[in-house]
């Protein structure tokens, strides 16, 4: 399916109608065909809108074979679904993403592991090549700490808090989507557990929230409590990772030497139930 002008952006129109209506719309990381059939029946079924989110491992790995399998479910869909590329972490993939014809709705410019000078030369780049393919663009002030399966390039960097002057500082390269870093981490959260900043989220918010919408990383632990919180703090978009893959893992163990084909069903199914829960708690369930 061609690819709309940026006017009519799949990824800013499913965010910009969240941030209208109060709610937030789940981003789930796929990594195989079965996680983004669960996100479109997820969608369908909740008639909520969605995004499926690759990382640049499913190029790496496939090629762009797995990205037009993922565009034809999203785009054929009967509720709004888009498709985003998660943590591009260099200038080279993200041009080679962009170039992918009808693939990608938006990409998320990943320069946060260069320091803060760089990474806002190379992300005004990268979102002027976005742009003039009619793609959306998001990027990180600061550095969400931490790391997750097919994101290497941070994992190993102190994470960077993003101060509201940091958010103005991305906003002016002309960005769709910020992820501000507030004290959300990729990955396990550790023997301190989650210490959210809140009031950070609302100063960024307050700064720039009129002009991108932001995004929250790091959201597989939360509960329905810290969902709200930071909603209220301006957040349209919700990565969800092991929050729904961790459910094809259990089901593969539980039915380790059933048919495949029975195997791969019941997975899809769970991994779409979960999915499910988190467009009701965040809202999205019936906005379609």
């Amino acid at each position: 399916m061609t690819r709309p002008p940026f006017s009519e952006n799949r990824s800013m129109s499913i965010l910009n109608k969240a941030k209208a209506g109060g709610y937030a719309v789940p981003g789930m990381c796929c990594y195989n065909i079965e996680s983004i059939i669960a996100t479109v029946k997820a969608a369908e079924a909740a008639k909520s809108p969605a995004m499926v989110l690759l990382f640049p491992w499913a190029i790496e790995y496939a090629g762009d074979s797995l990205v037009k399998a993922a565009a034809d479910a999203a785009h054929s869909a009967s509720v709004p679904v888009s498709l985003h590329l998660d943590h591009c972490q260099t200038p080279e993939l993200v041009r080679r993403a962009a170039d992918i014809p009808d693939g990608f709705d938006s990409i998320m410019c990943d320069m946060s592991h260069y320091e803060k000078e760089e990474n806002l030369r190379l992300t005004a780049e990268l979102v002027d090549y976005c742009h003039a393919r009619d793609i959306a663009a998001e990027a990180e002030p600061g550095r969400i700490e931490g790391g997750e399966d097919g994101v290497a390039e941070t994992a190993d960097l102190e994470g960077v808090l993003t101060t509201p002057e940091q958010a103005e500082e991305f906003v002016a390269t002309g960005i769709d989507m910020l992820a501000p870093a507030f004290g959300n981490v990729h990955g396990e959260y550790g023997p301190r557990g989650i210490q959210l900043e809140y009031g950070r989220l609302q100063s960024i918010n307050e700064a720039v929230g009129d002009r991108v919408r932001l995004v929250l990383h790091g959201a597989d632990p939360f509960d329905l409590d810290i969902f709200r919180k930071c909603m209220a703090g301006g957040v349209t978009k919700v990565n969800i990772n092991k929050g729904m893959n961790n459910h094809y893992a259990q089901v593969q163990e539980e039915m380790r030497g059933k048919p495949l084909t029975s195997v791969i069903e019941a997975g899809t199914l769970a991994m779409q139930k979960a999915i499910e829960q988190y467009m009701h708690w965040l809202g999205s369930a019936g906005k379609a």
